[in-house]
């Protein structure tokens, strides 16, 4: 017996010396075989009084769900936990273990597997079914850990960098990260002004004082935000999103000098067919070796194709000249060329314009975010990563739920309590 009962402690890992196993068998519940382990829970002193002299009345047999390398073979661990009267004090006690928790079937070894299985980009619903435990468990893990970020309203790091994305209820939810190390610094339900200046206003003056930089895209509010809560921050607009929207003004021009060709005509095909083209930097464009298009029925290089398109039109070519040296200064940090470009008074499209004019109005987040080094790019990494945690689980209607996903899958989670995470479920 003692032979047995060290073979299966090794085989599942079990290291409490009060279980003592003595058979194993195979059963059939609900048509699926089961492995089932019999032990007994032994008590050895009372909890009360430590004393020795106990009076056993008796078992209390619970069924405890035990983890297992193969899903199609659940294991049960059939316990039997004595019952036992202290002859000294007169308590009654019950055999308690590390195993599982009072008043719980399922193990804490089960319930770690789970937490384990939350740190990946699965649904309940697997990690569930592979555990052989319902959801409702699977959520009550989750539950116990805690999906606050900061608890402090006495620092904030010296770079922030502010973005949005879309969560629970197709509803857009703020986030703030450390622009150094990468760190969520909190995620917040809502991103309506009211809010963050809520928010933020629970730090104190030395934290708020603390921030250098806040980056940002161009939404208008988070520059106010920024002015009211951070004294000695310097805004800066991320370098992708200027980029963007000027691209995305020069596209629209081309669409538009295109419609004024005939479909079959070859400046219409010249601006339709390579239009990726025109969004590439000119010094990455083939320029050696010409390929035959069958849409424009020519063999020409890529620089050439480009260069014949915007010469169908004096505004498309000067919007494509500008967007090409505004890349170009804000790669190389060049703040002059750029402040010069901003105010350029050649012939462009419309749209193009107004995004001049609106990088003209935020000259000096613009300049910022040509001569510093910081960027949203982490921060477009982070919504990504959360894009798959919502993708994996079919969507979220729960934002604390959401938060908590968030946090295990970055490995920053919480326990409540310091025993509390392995709690009834």
């Amino acid at each position: 017996m003692s032979s047995l009962n060290h073979c299966i402690k090794f085989e599942l890992d079990v290291k409490d010396e009060n279980i003592v196993f003595k058979d194993y068998f195979y059963k059939s519940i609900k048509l699926q075989k089961h492995k089932i382990y019999e032990a007994e829970l032994i008590q050895p002193a009372c909890p009360f009084c430590g004393s020795l002299d106990l009076l056993h009345n008796g078992h209390l047999i619970t069924n405890i769900r035990y983890p297992t390398a193969n899903a199609s073979l659940p294991v049960i661990i059939r316990l039997a936990k004595q019952r036992v009267k202290c002859r000294d004090c007169d308590h009654w006690s019950m055999a308690q273990s590390e195993l599982v928790n009072k008043y719980c079937s399922i193990s804490n070894a089960s319930k770690l597997k789970v937490l384990s299985a939350l740190t990946e980009d699965r649904s309940m619903t697997s990690i569930a079914r592979e555990n052989n435990v319902s959801i409702n468990t699977v959520q009550r893990v989750l539950g116990n850990c805690s999906h606050r970020f900061i608890d402090s309203y006495e620092y904030l790091p010296a770079h922030l960098a502010f973005d949005e994305f879309k969560g629970v209820d197709r509803q857009l939810h703020f986030i703030c990260l450390d622009g150094d190390n990468h760190q969520v610094v909190q995620i917040l339900r809502t991103r309506y002004k009211k809010t963050l200046l809520k928010y933020f206003g629970r730090f104190s003056p030395q934290a708020r004082a603390n921030v250098k930089t806040v980056t940002m895209d161009l939404n208008f509010y988070y520059q106010d935000i920024v002015r009211a809560c951070f004294p000695n921050a310097q805004i800066v607009i991320d370098r992708f999103h200027m980029i963007q929207m000027l691209t995305r003004s020069f596209n629209s021009l081309r669409i538009q000098v295109m419609k004024t060709f005939d479909k079959r005509s070859r400046q219409y095909q010249l601006l339709k067919s390579p239009w990726k083209l025109y969004l590439k930097k000119f010094d990455e464009l083939e320029k050696v070796h010409p390929r035959y298009n069958w849409h424009y029925k020519d063999c020409l290089t890529q620089a050439q194709a480009v260069t014949e398109g915007i010469n169908t039109s004096t505004a498309l070519e000067n919007s494509y000249n500008l967007m090409q040296s505004f890349i170009q200064a804000v790669e190389t940090g060049n703040t002059h060329e750029l402040k010069s470009l901003i105010n350029c008074q050649d012939q462009i499209g419309t749209l193009m314009h107004k995004t001049l004019l609106t990088f003209k109005h935020n000259l000096t987040a613009v300049l910022n975010g040509a001569a510093l080094p910081y960027s949203n790019g982490c921060l477009e990494g982070f919504n990504r990563k959360i894009k798959q945690i919502e993708r994996a689980a079919f969507g979220y209607s729960n934002f604390t739920n959401l938060l908590t996903r968030i946090r295990l899958e970055e490995n920053q989670y919480k326990e409540k309590e310091p025993n509390s995470l392995l709690m009834t479920a």
